[in-house]
């Protein structure tokens, strides 16, 4: 077995992180990575972390040549390049920017997740907003909505870099976000989910609970 030569900074509650780990799998390049976890919050940052990314957020892939990358799509953009098997990031034309975007709607609703997550679990109770919430739950349904009536089709086809990051983000909405009970109104993206969050990939990354 081949020791690893990249170094991946993540923590396993991280959904972020957890995108990078389910394509190494689909890939075949969980040998190549070492797994570096690290705990942080906003007001708790990590000084190793910082070291290695100035913008001291997860995940974070350190090269083999020292070189560290940043965010998590360019990091699967990076390690989508290091495979011989079918891109999951389509090379040129529509079909790229088709899954780019619905893989950036995907990131929409993890940005939203956690924004909600640190206003009820990190802010004071006197201090939170509710209109914050709100507006970050709109952001959540929009985007469901999107991906139940225009993209099932298209996920269905492929667990690509679009599939990764919707089944990431709809794990961690499961984790976090369970009162919103989005299956109800998204009866859909539920039966797409339910298929694929069984994958090797998706089970061996599933977060401790």
């Amino acid at each position: 077995m081949p020791s690893a030569s990249m170094t991946l900074f993540h923590s396993p509650m991280s959904p972020f992180a957890r995108k990078v780990r389910v394509l190494l799998h689909e890939t075949g390049q969980l040998d190549r990575v070492a797994l570096k976890e690290v705990q942080l919050t906003p007001v708790n940052p990590s000084a190793e972390l910082n070291a290695q990314n100035p913008a001291g957020k997860i995940p974070a892939l350190r090269l083999a040549d020292g070189n560290v990358l940043f965010d998590s799509r360019v990091i699967l953009d990076y390690l989508d390049q290091q495979h011989v098997g079918e891109p999951l990031i389509p090379a040129s034309g529509s079909p790229r920017w088709r899954r780019l975007t619905l893989a950036a709607l995907a990131d929409a609703i993890l940005d939203a997740a956690v924004s909600m997550r640190y206003e009820s679990a990190l802010r004071p109770e006197d201090k939170r907003w509710p209109e914050w919430q709100h507006a970050q739950r709109e952001k959540i349904e929009r985007s469901l909505q999107q991906f139940e009536e225009q993209a099932i089709a298209e996920l269905s086809c492929h667990f690509d870099i679009a599939a990764i990051g919707l089944a990431c983000a709809l794990g961690y909405l499961d984790l976090r976000q369970a009162e919103l009970g989005w299956r109800q109104r998204y009866p859909q993206l539920a039966g797409w989910y339910a298929e694929v969050s069984q994958r090797p990939s998706m089970l061996s990354t599933q977060p401790p609970v």
